[in-house]
């Protein structure tokens, strides 16, 4: 009776451990089942989307990756160079003849009847002052224009004017590149025009790996940033500069991260310009022959709302711009590893690989014969120490000698 009491309560607790296995095995992260349904949070605290690794996917996100190019679209060349405050600027005035308003009469006829009036600075009105012109707007005008204005005021005075304005030395209209650059400095702004790695060149290029390189560019209140290596692989990012820009070069190691049945679990650096999904899985050791299935790999990363509507992935259920979103590639398929070495990785990603469905029925056997073995111990030693004590008492019994005296006479 006492053997069938222990078969039966084995029995339950290895049905209780089947529907449960998910929840008391140890594991390195969720089932492939769980992903695969979208099975987030019980109190449904952060919900994600699962999208499978196609070509199409990847053509979405290489076009869509965040890149300067997006937030700065503009790609005009350069501008003309305008006026600000701060600019210091000469002015000189040419006139026909001698006998006019700056060249006296006394001065007879000369080669180049001129007069250079004293650098001047663009005052906070925006204004330079011209003798017998009053002030002239400065600010926001090109060279060309703040010339014309000085001619136009001076023409009913003076001998047929001409006047040619010059920068002696440009202030307003700078860009700053600061950081981990050879020379941190601010640079008047070419009006032949510059992109971003000529100035970036221009303060003595980056100090650091250029794969540990990341550019921010700041214009207008606006920021963008992207690896330096998007800049030399990708020319569209290397934008025209404008005046007032501000470039800042930062290191920080791109890395990504590995759990489940990789060959090694950790945190790795790319230490590339570039690195696809299937370098990072080999980076990783690749996946582990007794544990993984290969069919399982899941990336994990959150996209735009705009990227991940072009995914396909209904938005309705998420608040805020960044989608989290499950990669799902498949590696039995051989075509997957094509996809995978055309998927290109992103800082701080996660790469996670699922145990093949054999691996957890392993478990559970490992675990029912555990769970036999604590039941069954106790048995054991109890029937040991009964059988030991019989054996002790009957070679007792056995070893005991009569001793019969005969009577004395």
């Amino acid at each position: 009776m006492f053997s069938v009491q222990v078969v039966a309560r084995i029995a339950v607790l290895s049905a209780f451990s089947l529907h449960c296995a998910c929840s008391i095995f140890p594991t390195s992260g969720p089932a492939s089942s769980d992903v695969r349904a979208e099975k987030s949070d019980p109190e449904g605290r952060l919900p994600y989307a699962l999208v499978r690794v196609t070509s199409d996917v990847e053509k979405i996100l290489e076009r869509k990756a965040p890149r300067i190019a997006q937030v700065f679209p503009d790609r005009r060349g350069p501008g003309e160079i305008r006026f600000g405050i701060g600019d210091v600027v000469s002015v000189t005035v040419f006139e026909a003849a001698a006998g006019g308003l700056f060249i006296p009469l006394e001065a007879g006829v000369r080669p180049g009847n001129f007069i250079t009036l004293p650098n001047q600075a663009v005052d906070n009105n925006g204004d330079i002052s011209v003798p017998y012109a009053g002030a002239i707007r400065a600010k926001g005008r090109t060279v060309v224009e703040v010339q014309q204005t000085i001619v136009d005021a001076l023409k009913s005075r003076a001998l047929e004017p001409q006047v040619v304005v010059a920068v002696v030395e440009q202030r307003a209209s700078s860009v700053s590149v600061l950081g981990d650059v050879g020379t941190p400095s601010r640079f008047p702004a070419n009006a032949s025009g510059e992109r971003l790695l000529d100035v970036i060149a221009r303060a003595g290029g980056p100090r650091n790996p250029g794969y540990d390189t990341w550019v921010m560019l700041e214009r207008e209140g606006r920021q963008a940033t992207a690896p330096f290596a998007a800049l030399v692989n990708q020319p569209a990012n290397n934008i025209y500069v404008r005046p007032q820009d501000t470039i800042y070069l930062f290191t920080e190691p791109r890395t990504f991260t590995a759990f489940g049945a990789s060959g090694t679990q950790g945190h790795f650096p790319f230490a590339a310009w570039r690195l696809t999904l299937a370098e990072a899985i080999g980076k990783a050791g690749g996946l582990n022959d007794s544990l993984a299935d290969p069919a399982s790999v899941f990336l994990y990363r959150g996209e735009p709302r705009e990227v991940a509507e072009l995914l396909g992935v209904d938005c309705s259920r998420f608040s805020g711009p960044i989608i989290p979103i499950i990669f799902n590639l498949n590696l039995r398929d051989p075509a997957g590893y094509f996809l995978a070495s055309n998927f290109e990785m992103r800082n701080k990603d996660v790469v996670f690989t699922s145990n093949a469905v054999a691996v957890e029925a392993t478990k559970f056997m490992t675990y029912v014969r555990l769970v036999i073995a604590t039941v069954d111990d106790p048995i054991v030693a109890a029937i040991s120490a009964y059988t030991l004590k019989g054996l002790a008492t009957g070679a007792a019994a056995a070893n005991t000698t009569t001793i019969v005296t005969a009577p004395v006479r």
